[in-house]
């Protein structure tokens, strides 16, 4: 029953979306937390950009951002991120970059609840001491906040990790585009269905129940 599998590289193609997931989880983490950043900040036109870049980005499909990043940057724009003429490495690297930005909305959102748990007491305290704006919010305030948001975060990541089959509209190899080549080539989609699904729970329950462990761990005591 299941020796049609011999014919496509499975691993091959859930490497594909665990190495998707890293590089985004990264990029929208980075991203995310200046996002955040921006939206406490005293600045009115960081604030502004901020609250309009999540606005606006968690409102469009994330198909919608892939598909520009691909179309409308590299074939427009001739923005490849990297010299590389390969077209599947390319493809690799927008939808990086498709991924992390709109993942990086709600990655903001998760680490700006985190920041108004923090006391105000404990900035102005900061504050009176002489810190910055930024050695406060970097020494004082992310520290705890992140603390208590490995909740919400794990919830982002693994939203993440499913979206990554969003990539396959642009020709991505990940597990999505050969699921969708495995139905159409195979009579047995129940089954080529049930391999895919478990395949996404194996990489997804794992990380959900090590990273609610350590957000359990890690709590802020108050």
């Amino acid at each position: 029953m299941f020796d049609f599998l011999e014919d496509y590289d499975l691993l091959e193609a859930f490497w594909m979306t665990v190495k998707l997931t890293v590089f985004a989880g990264i990029g929208s983490l980075v991203w995310g937390t200046l996002l955040a950043a921006m939206r406490v900040s005293p600045v009115p036109v960081m604030r502004w950009f901020g609250t309009a870049y999540v606005n606006i980005v968690r409102n469009i499909p994330l198909t919608v951002i892939i598909v520009f990043s691909s179309l409308g940057l590299a074939d427009v724009f001739g923005i490849t991120l990297g010299a590389s003429d390969d077209v599947d490495v390319m493809s690799f690297r927008l939808a990086v970059l498709g991924l992390g930005a709109y993942t990086a909305a709600f990655v903001c959102e998760a680490v700006r609840s985190g920041i108004n748990t923090v006391p105000v007491g404990q900035a102005e305290a900061a504050r009176a001491i002489g810190l910055s704006f930024s050695q406060v919010l970097g020494l004082i305030v992310l520290p705890q906040a992140f603390r208590s948001v490995i909740g919400p975060l794990t919830n982002v990541l693994i939203a993440l990790t499913k979206n990554t089959t969003v990539a396959a509209a642009i020709g991505v190899a990940e597990a999505a585009l050969l699921m969708k080549e495995m139905i159409e080539n195979e009579a047995q989609l129940l089954l080529i269905t049930a391999i895919f699904a478990l395949g996404f729970v194996v990489l997804t329950l794992p990380t959900g129940l090590i990273l609610g462990w350590l957000g359990k761990r890690l709590a802020v005591k108050r």
